[in-house]
């Protein structure tokens, strides 16, 4: 007689649930596993044949069959282990068939019966739970992921293949884990508060307001001295979600201020989390939930599926796994041009398509591009205080890399100058006073989009062009400006549109409902020519 188990594997960004069958034969033991197993899947073969005995059953000698439906479907990881292992005891007796109707398992097993986590646990119990099932058990290691579901799904976590029989046949129960430990701790949080905790009295911002920041590289925007126009830039471009591109001489602190801006991004909502947390979950089996926002930062020696996504699995790549987040390319010219060009589609659509010839996938890209380049090969072109030794081909060969189209799709192009020795070692009267303050600025910028979008995911760099007309409001001076700069400069459609979007975000750091004329002005002198 068959026994059938029902779990759920990983399909790219999505899950696919996979029927476990189990049937057996008199003849000379054998156990076989058919239905489009990968080597990996192929492999559960032993594991689970030393995890039941390991674990006070009995393996059946007999010649098992295990069919995993549909064929046509590729299975590879290790997440049918535990459903295997339930099937053979299912159809030897050893486990009562009525205790897995309507009920789905995954997980990896050790040889001595104990779970191991797998990947992309958030798609597997998405999967379940639109196929209707109660309730999912999975490692225990997993829990805390698949519960940010709300439960939606009633969610199980076993520590072995003992512990899962024991509670099935009704011996004794599983109780849930506190979610506590799982959790990321805020014990840091609250040390540098108080080390912070000096509050900087100011008549437009209420500095309270400001969440604690949780410093992990220690780069605040305090620490970069000089830069006025890039730190302004860079909160502008986190409070609208725009993307900037910083052109400047080595030295002169492009990539000091990327990384103060992972300081000052607000932590992720509940939506938020699930995603970061399903993304990352597809590349590694870790029980972590995201917290902040991923900060990714991918050596320009990257290929481009490292970049893009791809591979014989069409897992995702750094863009998707900077999905609310910030992707950060420092040097963007040493990329290839290829890997750069493939940028075009997800700057603009925020996903990604990814094609081959077994699996197709399309993963959300939502991320905030900071690329930093040189003006030359050599960094010291106009460089006041040393001569540029590039040749003219050079340095054109060397800005060929980045096209018009990628250019056209960065928001904010900012040139950004050496500063002076005096600048540097001056003394500093409020050590973390810039930083809050612009972190309370973002904030309440932030705020004020939700609000007039109700939509927590949609930010004034990711506007339509149908969303502008219908949201933003330009004063007649503002638009009027905006239309003399569109001839006088050439721009785009789609630069028109951007200097929009970024001239709204500035006013909502001003804290104004229309845009006026400075707005636009502002908007326009931060799209420098690089």
């Amino acid at each position: 007689m068959i026994a059938k188990v029902y779990s759920a594997i990983p399909d790219g960004y999505d899950g696919k649930v996979v029927d476990v069958e189990a049937d057996s034969s008199k003849s000379l033991p054998a156990f076989n596993i058919v239905g489009m197993a990968s080597k990996t899947v192929s492999e559960a073969r032993e594991r689970v044949r030393l995890a039941i005995t390991n674990s006070g059953f009995v393996f059946p000698a007999k010649k098992v069959t295990v069919n995993l439906a549909p064929a046509e479907l590729t299975k590879d990881g290790s997440h049918l282990d535990l459903p295997i292992a339930l099937a053979v005891l299912a159809l030897s007796g050893q486990v009562n068939k009525s205790h897995l109707e309507n009920k789905a398992f995954v997980g990896e097993l050790s040889l001595d019966g104990s779970t191991r986590p797998v990947r992309g646990i958030i798609n597997i119990t998405e999967a379940a739970y639109k196929a209707g099932f109660s309730q999912i058990y999975l490692p225990i290691e997993n829990y805390a992921q698949a519960s940010l579901l709300n439960h939606k799904i009633e969610v199980i976590g076993v520590k072995s293949l003992t512990e899962l029989i024991l509670h099935l046949c009704g011996a004794q129960k599983i109780i849930p884990p506190k979610l506590a430990a799982a959790q990321v701790s805020h014990s840091n949080v609250v040390k540098n508060t108080r080390i912070y905790k000096k509050q900087i009295a100011d008549p437009d911002i209420d500095l309270n307001v400001v969440e604690n920041t949780l410093i992990d590289n220690g780069i605040l925007l305090d620490h970069i001295q000089g830069q006025e126009l890039a730190k302004r830039a860079l909160v502008i471009a986190l409070a609208g979600h725009h993307h900037m591109l910083l052109s400047g001489p080595p030295g002169s602190g492009k990539t000091m201020l990327a990384k103060a801006g992972l300081n000052l991004l607000p932590y992720l909502n509940h939506k938020e989390q699930l995603e970061v947390t399903k993304i990352h979950n597809l590349i590694s089996p870790t029980g972590v939930i995201a917290k902040r926002r991923p900060f990714r930062s991918p050596h320009h020696t990257a290929s481009h599926t490292a970049l893009i996504g791809g591979g014989p699995a069409a897992i995702p790549g750094e863009i998707s796994l900077a999905h609310n987040g910030v992707l950060f390319l420092d040097e963007l010219p040493e990329f290839s041009r290829p890997t750069i060009e493939a940028l075009r589609q997800p700057l603009e659509d925020k996903t990604i398509n990814i094609n081959r010839i077994n699996h197709h996938a399309v993963y959300p890209a939502n991320f905030l591009l900071v690329a930093t380049m040189n003006p030359c090969p050599c960094g010291y072109l106009n460089c006041p205080d040393r001569a540029c030794t590039c040749s003219a081909k050079q340095i054109e060969n060397y800005r060929h890399k980045i096209s018009g189209p990628i250019i056209d799709r960065i928001d904010l192009t900012i040139k950004v100058r050496r500063a002076s020795q005096i600048k540097i070692f001056s003394p500093q009267k409020e050590y973390t006073r810039e930083h809050r303050i612009a972190k309370s600025l973002i904030k309440r910028a932030l705020l004020t989009q939700r609000k007039r979008y109700c939509n927590p995911l949609l930010y004034n760099g990711s506007l339509s062009g149908a969303q502008i007309k219908q949201y933003i409001k330009l004063s007649s001076p503002a638009e009027k400006l905006l239309d003399q700069a569109t001839d006088t400069l050439k721009l785009s459609f789609r630069s028109h549109l951007k200097v929009i979007r970024v001239a709204q975000t500035i006013a909502d750091l001003d804290n104004t409902n229309q845009v006026e004329p400075t707005h636009i002005s502002e908007a326009l002198s931060l799209r420098q020519k690089i």
